[in-house]
This record gives structure tokens, C-alpha cells and sequence, in this order.
């Protein structure tokens, strides 16, 4: 029987196979996925938000056992149909699917029903301030010095203001540090100096937004003086 505490696949395998589903993360950010997860598996990691599996593969490939929650709206921009399909195949694809329990439903709903211990969560769902700041108290099943990652997290103005909030407010998260716009916080009580640390990433905020404001006016030479090279928004 194979052992429940190896990896399923090295991070370098696991990201060929992610790498050629279509979707937003950065191969350091799937690193960062990668070891987070792999630090508590065999346990459970809590996935919102997986469209069509580019980190599904990357969290389930670290040897934890991941629950996906996407109610695969066919309304949103890059939604279809077929996406729940598309997601479960690649999957397959990736011979990670018995790992994988996908949840066709909002964050909120599973979360509600939820009783299982979970050891790490990743926030990819809506990005709207009201729904990631709903995302978060999935936090709540974490064990002190667990770990939650929120992607787009400054690159996002709804997600940047969920963190900003929670910076100032709470008394559960401490801002580690990023990947890009990939935020790690710690299940803990925030000291001073966690608070500030969050702040002091708005000037990155700041550049991302600049930098989509002229991709939106096809001023691409300039957000290459930025350093973005990419042409999809910073992420």
C-alpha cells in the first residue's frame, strides 16, 4: 500500500501537469502551495475556489487530502458550463483525483455544515471584500500556527481590503509575508508588527493597480517598465 505520508508527486512533476491547465498562479506561488500543504499532509486542506484545477493539482499532489468548494457559476467571466467537468478531468489527468473531494457549493454552505479538523486553507474564491472576508473564518477549524493562503491578495481591490480589515481587526491572523500576491497568514494573535507588516505591502497594491489601468489602455511598454511582462492582469 503506498504510504499516506509521501507526496503523491515532486512539486516539479506536479507542476508540468498544473502548468498546462489554464488558470492564475505562478509556479513560485505553487511552490509555496506546494510546501504549505506537503508541511500538513496527510491532512485536510480546504480549497475556495478551484475552476479548473491549476492549484487543485499542486495542493493534492503535496500527499494532503484536499476538499475543493467552486459552485462553478457558467454567469462568471471565465466561467462555462462544462467547468466542473473540465476540472474533475483534469484531475484525473494529473492522477490526483482520489485526493481530491470536489464540493459544487459555496464556501459559506460547506463551511456551515463543516466538522471535520482541517490543517491549512487556501482563499481563491470571489473576490469581492464581503466574500473573502467569509472565506477566512474557514480559519476557525485551523490549529494555532496553521496556515491560510489568499491569493490575488494585492492585486485584488476587494481581496486587498478584506486583509486590510482583518489586519486591523483581528485577533486570530498574523501576516507572515507573499509570493507575488499570494498572502500567508498564521493562525495566532497579531502583534503589533504584523499589523504594519500588511500595510507596508500597499505600495505593491499601489503598482499593481497602476499597472492594470494601463493594460486596460494597452500601455504595455509601460507596465513592462513596472515589470510586468504578462498580459494578464498582476496576480
Amino acid at each position: 500500500m503506498p504510504d499516506p505520508t509521501e507526496p503523491v508527486l515532486a512539486f516539479e512533476d506536479a507542476w508540468r501537469l498544473a502548468d498546462r491547465v489554464d488558470g492564475w498562479l505562478t509556479r513560485d506561488q505553487a511552490r509555496t502551495l506546494y510546501d504549505a500543504a506537503r508541511a500538513v499532509a496527510p491532512g485536510r486542506v480546504v480549497e475556495i475556489g478551484s475552476h479548473l484545477g491549476r492549484s487543485t493539482i499542486v495542493l493534492a499532489a503535496s500527499g494532503a487530502a484536499v476538499t475543493a468548494v467552486d459552485p462553478f457559476p457558467d454567469d462568471w467571466k471565465y466561467g462555462r458550463p462544462d467547468t466542473e467537468h473540465r476540472l474533475r478531468a483534469h484531475l484525473a489527468a494529473a492522477g490526483v483525483a482520489d485526493r481530491v473531494d470536489v464540493r459544487v457549493s459555496t464556501s459559506r454552505a460547506v463551511r456551515e455544515a463543516w466538522s471535520a479538523p482541517v490543517r491549512m486553507v487556501y482563499v481563491d474564491g470571489k473576490h469581492d471584500l464581503w466574500s473573502c472576508r467569509d472565506d477566512l473564518r474557514w480559519s476557525s477549524f485551523l490549529r494555532p500556527g496553521d496556515v491560510v493562503l489568499v491569493h490575488d491578495a494585492f492585486s485584488s481591490l476587494g481581496v486587498t481590503l478584506a486583509l486590510l480589515r482583518d489586519a486591523a481587526t483581528t485577533r486570530h491572523h498574523r501576516y507572515l509575508d507573499r509570493t507575488g500576491s499570494l498572502a500567508r497568514l498564521e493562525v495566532g494573535r497579531p502583534t503589533a508588527g504584523d499589523r504594519a507588516r500588511v500595510l507596508r505591502e500597499v505600495p505593491w497594491f499601489a503598482r499593481n493597480l497602476v499597472v492594470k489601468v494601463l493594460l486596460r489602455m494597452r500601455a504595455r511598454p509601460l507596465a513592462r517598465l513596472l515589470g510586468h511582462s504578462d498580459t494578464a492582469d498582476p496576480y
